[in-house]
């Protein structure tokens, strides 16, 4: 690697100002995605989505693509009082379907959790995706709640051999840890961002060792956080 610069890996797509932003303070991005994302296709899933946004319910949602795929077939604005994580995800639900049908946005799941439980609310619908965690379900659960989960997109695996190392890697999602670590290693000084709590334990169980934590949930800002970061360090 040039002296001059450093190199960081984005596990996710950024848009081009961010990765030009980074190449101004000598901060060279790169971008691969370890995972891919798909909406599930099925008519059953589409007629239940289309019932349930006729009625009044409290739904949750932990990622954009949940998002995504429920608005696809929820495209009148839904009787729901919404529960988010992560600043990306919120901004999307009020872009869909307005500021007020948000109740309240959480920085994981945890928490979502015990605002749910101290809201007084015992049965959530829960749109996720196939490889989604147990935080959520299981505190509703503790608390004698229930999360009735809807798959409403898949993830899979992608993932390739690294031929480069970098000074940092952004990682957006314990998904995205499993996949990069499937085939790959980073380099012994090699700084990991993690974007939330259940990102960092998907590195620590990896045995990582060098993991900043983001104060945001939002991928635009993390990344400036870690070119910030990088460019800090001494050449």
């Amino acid at each position: 690697m040039e002296s001059s610069k450093k190199y960081l890996l984005s596990t996710r797509p950024l848009p081009k100002a961010v990765v030009e932003a980074g190449a101004r303070s000598h901060v060279i991005i790169d971008e691969f995605s370890f995972i891919d994302t798909a909406p599930v296709q099925d008519e059953e899933l589409f007629q239940k989505i289309k019932a349930l946004a006729a009625e009044e319910h409290v739904v949750v949602f932990t990622s954009m693509n949940a998002v995504e795929a429920v608005a696809s077939q929820a495209t009148e604005v839904p009787g729901w009082k919404i529960y988010s994580i992560g600043n990306t995800t919120r901004k999307l639900i009020e872009e869909k379907w307005g500021k007020d049908k948000l109740v309240a946005t959480a920085e994981n799941a945890q928490r979502l959790g015990e605002r749910l439980i101290d809201d007084g609310r015992k049965d959530v619908i829960f749109f996720c995706g196939n490889k989604r965690r147990d935080e959520l379900p299981n505190k509703m659960r503790s608390e004698g709640g229930k999360a009735e989960e809807i798959v409403v997109y898949e993830t899979q695996e992608t993932s390739s051999k690294l031929v480069k190392e970098y000074d940092g890697i952004l990682f957006f999602s314990p998904s995205a840890v499993q996949a990069f670590y499937r085939q790959n290693q980073p380099a012994k000084n090699t700084v990991l961002f993690a974007i939330g709590k259940t990102t960092e334990e998907a590195l620590q169980q990896q045995k990582a060792k060098k993991i900043v934590v983001a104060h945001v949930t939002d991928k635009v800002e993390m990344t400036q956080q870690a070119i910030r970061y990088l460019s800090q360090q001494k050449q």
